[in-house]
């Protein structure tokens, strides 16, 4: 039977191929319109598999040109070619054969940007996670690992650069204007880390002396006159390779790595072996164009895809259900990269803020899946905020239950045990508990079980015992296709502080394990007693977030505010001054009253902090970022008024902003001390905190006069861009924003990366007018309908970053999605579908809005055919 688009795997019915692939041969001869693709694979029967197994061969939207076994031409008899599947029939026993398959294709035409496309006159692969089968057909799955040498060939002079996988063999003038480049990649890999780039692009080259002595070349490729703006994406890419030397005991392995960065691409970037192919946006900077978040992005993700090259590319998945296992564990790895080269505890709260905001409200909709499924219909849509953030909180906490030393160990059995193979995550556990003795089969609920956990926590203290007791209980909320959930064994970090600050030592802990620090909570109730404490403690819960979970924790306001002042943990004292925060949000925006403020506590409590200069400025800055209105209406969590939050969030900045005025403008005279421009941390961080301060000052003192001198005095990006945005969302239609609006465009007008910032500023001013401002913006002459950034920073920055003029009383906003969706799904399903993701948490919604946003959604469903992305969701999202 053939496989048909939309069809629903199932974890459960793995099976190994029946052929093994030993190596394969690519040639490209390169056109913008008929690309001949040949492809000579080896490859024998598997020992146990049928005589008359038949080899099955995925493809999408491919010409069949040639077909041969063993150089022979097949007869139409011999094979079947489907819609999705070329199935060969005749086969050789007993012995290897080869399998040459020729197809033709159109780059040019490939909009879905999967496959081979050409953009900006470069020709360019994407293949994961299923985009190899669009060049030829193939066994394309991740368990087929194979070793590649690719040929390319191409015109001379729109194409000198010509690269692919692994080392370069060598050139040469092939006749008729056209080149020859052939390359080898030793490295048995998955079709979906085949990579090819040819086009004409600048080069930015450097070397890396790795720990053996090794001289590795690097190069950055650009579009030319940007070269100067990778300098920092390879001062990443040089740190990172060095860190992971330092962290993992991992070295390159080939002798040359590059990276391309292309303006066309549906990801952020793709690691494929020893050839990354980037979005631009996460290669090119400097201080005119980009923002300091811009810099830590390119940091981060330039160390993301290199370190792919052993957790994902040495060692990767048996099958997509194992995304995870090369995705969560990677992005483990760069978070601990990038708080080694940052601040720990800044980073530590960005990455809770990211994970709360997306994947808790991911784990409470209808599109909760667990961190490893059991299930998918279209695979692309499960690169979620689950797979990667909540799969490198698993990955965290088994670093927290093992301690730094067996957590190193069992990394390095997994790269000894696994180095060249497809792997599950039991294998990856397996490693763990060899190398620490530790049983983690309760730990593995963490893959397996979908939804948030929930922690309910008392806590009494006997002054005549001298004893603490906490009570605690854990339940899993009921997620799609998974209402009964089983116990976690939760980490829960914490510490016991006492009147001075330090932390109490308790001389024994009974009815559950204590050590380092961690308390390990694993069953569904559990009371816990801390012997030996002198004195009334305050209970600090879950220290740099342990355990991805809800506490429900109901402290007194006093306790909140000595964990504020006091804790030892940086994270933990950012979280009381969240929670104080969040309580006067949702408790103002509960109350229905007409004006919102602080109260005393929380005012105190901030204002004392952001002064405190023993404090880092970015961790004070973070202060200064209140629980966002998508963080307010997650945590009210049904019948939400999106306008109603936004003016309690506005009143409760604006009250303490006025009490705190010459606090804020002092910091902002302190913080701006006129030193030239550098993208480093502490640099990033007195900006940060500067452009906090400027914020608040805009609610106390309700002109753009602050913002407009902020705007004409900026000398970087991270300045510029934050005054534009206060003007134009704090002061809309004022002189002073229109000013600045187009003085930004006539600017930036050639840089598209820029223009993208433009575009994402304006879509998300609050307020219904925004959706007209952005119809007619996709009518000016920077929109691009095919470009995946500029579909994302205008049309996706609405729908998922503006709470108030997305989600229109009148559902106006609703219907420009669904009519967005409808016409982007028919050129690329992919961005089409993360845009809808925004829908997720429709349901939440007050009444009113919810039955606009049920009738945008039928809207798409009954539109027509849909791709198997857009569908997949669309029906999920109605059924859950």
């Amino acid at each position: 039977m053939e496989a048909t688009a939309g069809q629903v795997i199932h974890l459960a019915d793995y099976r190994p191929t029946d052929f093994v692939l030993e190596r394969v041969d690519l040639t490209f001869e390169l056109d913008p319109h008929q690309t001949l693709v040949i492809q000579r694979s080896l490859m024998h029967r598997r020992d146990g598999a049928a005589e008359d197994a038949p080899l099955v061969l995925d493809g999408d939207e491919l010409t069949l040109k040639s077909l041969m076994i063993d150089s022979v031409e097949l007869e139409p008899g011999q094979y079947t070619l489907g819609e999705r599947q070329l199935v060969i029939h005749a086969l050789p026993t007993g012995v290897s054969f080869e399998v040459t398959v020729e197809t033709v294709l159109d780059p040019e035409a490939n909009t879905k940007l999967m496959g081979l496309y050409r953009t900006n006159g470069t020709y360019c692969t994407q293949c994961e996670a299923e985009g190899f089968r669009r060049i030829t057909y193939f066994m394309d799955r991740p368990d087929v690992l194979g070793v590649y040498t690719i040929t390319i060939i191409a015109d001379a002079k729109a194409n000198p650069v010509m690269l692919s996988n692994g080392n370069f063999l060598g050139a040469g003038d092939y006749g008729d204007g056209r080149r020859f480049a052939a390359w080898f990649d030793p490295h048995p890999k998955p079709s979906y880390l085949f990579a090819l780039v040819a086009g004409d692009l600048g080069v930015v080259e450097d070397t890396f002396t790795t720990m053996t002595g090794r001289e590795v070349a690097l190069k950055i490729y650009v579009e030319h006159g940007k070269e100067a703006r990778a300098a920092y994406a390879m001062d990443a890419l040089k740190r990172s390779m060095k860190w992971d030397e330092e962290a993992f005991g991992r070295e390159y392995d080939l002798d040359i790595f590059m990276i391309v960065a292309v303006s066309d691409f549906n990801m952020g970037a793709m690691e494929n072996k020893g050839l990354n192919v980037f979005n631009d946006k996460y290669v090119l900077a400097d201080p005119e164009t980009a923002t300091d978040q811009d810099y830590a992005n390119i940091e981060a993700i330039v160390a993301h895809e290199y370190f792919h090259n052993w957790t994902g590319n040495r060692i990767t998945c048996r099958d997509w259900f194992q995304l995870c296992l090369k995705e969560g564990l990677t992005v483990y790895r760069d978070h601990e990269f990038s708080a080694d080269q940052r601040s720990r505890p800044v980073k530590r709260i960005a990455e809770v803020r990211h994970l709360k905001s997306e994947q808790f409200a991911e784990d409470a909709g209808p599109l909760a899946h667990p961190v490893r499924p059991s299930v998918y219909r279209e695979i692309n849509n499960f690169y979620t905020t689950t797979v990667y953030e909540k799969g490198s909180e698993v990955t965290r906490m088994v670093a927290t239950l093992l301690g730094r030393e067996s957590f190193r160990k069992g990394m390095d059995l997994y790269f000894e045990r696994h180095d060249g193979q497809a792997v599950t995550i039991e294998d990856f556990i397996k490693c763990f508990e060899d190398a620490s003795g530790r049983d983690l089969g309760q730990f593995s609920r963490w893959y397996h079980q979908a939804g948030t956990p929930v922690v309910s926590v008392s806590a009494t203290y006997d002054s005549a015992a001298r004893n603490l007791r906490l009570s605690l209980e854990q339940m899993i909320p009921p997620t799609p296709g998974q209402q009964v959930k089983e116990p976690m064994h939760i980490p829960l970090a914490m510490g016991l502080i006492l009147d001075n600050g330090s932390d109490a030592v308790p001389t024994a802990v009974i009815g559950g394990e204590f050590s380092d620090g961690v308390l390990h909570l694993t069953e569904r109730s559990q009371d816990v007693v801390f012997e030996g404490i002198s004195a009334r403690p305050v209970v600090s819960l879950n220290r740099s977030f342990s355990a991805p979970i809800n506490l429900n924790f109901d402290q007194p306001a006093d306790d909140i505010v000595h964990i504020a002042r006091h804790d030892s943990d940086l994270f933990s004292r950012w979280q009381a001054i969240n929670h104080l925060a969040m309580q006067d949000l949702t408790g103002a925006v509960k109350s229905g009253a007409d004006k919102a403020e602080a109260s005393p506590t929380l005012a105190s409590v901030i204002r004392a902090t952001v002064v405190d200069e023993s404090l880092e400025p970015a961790f004070r800055a973070q202060v200064l970022a209140l629980p966002s209105e998508a963080d307010i209406a997650r945590e009210l969590g049904a019948n939400i008024d999106p306008d109603r939050i936004h003016a309690v969030r506005d009143g409760i900045i604006k009250s303490i902003a006025i009490q705190a005025g010459d606090e804020l403008a002092a910091l902002i005279e302190a913080m701006r001390n006129g030193s030239e421009f550098s993208p480093d941390a502490a640099s990033a961080g007195r900006r940060s905190l500067a452009n906090a301060a400027l914020t608040w000052l805009s609610y106390a003192e309700d002109t753009p006069d602050r913002a407009a001198a902020a705007f004409a005095a900026a000398d970087n990006m991270t300045e510029l861009a934050h005054a534009l945005m206060l003007l134009a969302h704090r002061f809309a239609g004022t002189p002073a924003a229109q000013a600045a609006v187009s003085s930004f465009e006539e600017r930036f007008r050639d840089n598209p990366l820029v223009i993208d910032k433009w575009f994402a500023i304006q879509a998300t001013i609050p307020g219904a007018e925004t959706l007209d401002r952005i119809k007619g913006l996709m009518e000016g002459p920077h929109f691009a309908p095919n470009n995946p950034n500029r579909l994302r920073s205008l049309i996706g920055s609405y729908a998922m970053a503006n709470p108030t003029g997305f989600n229109r009383a009148d559902g106006a906003g609703y219907r420009f999605l669904a009519e967005q969706i409808i016409d982007i799904d028919k050129r690329n399903p992919q961005v089409a579908a993360r845009i809808l993701t925004s829908m997720r948490s429709w349901r939440s919604l007050e009444e009113i809005r919810a039955g606009h946003a049920r009738f945008a959604l039928l809207m798409i469903d009954q539109s027509g055919p849909l791709s198997t992305d857009v569908r997949d969701l669309i029906d999920r999202m109605q059924r859950g």
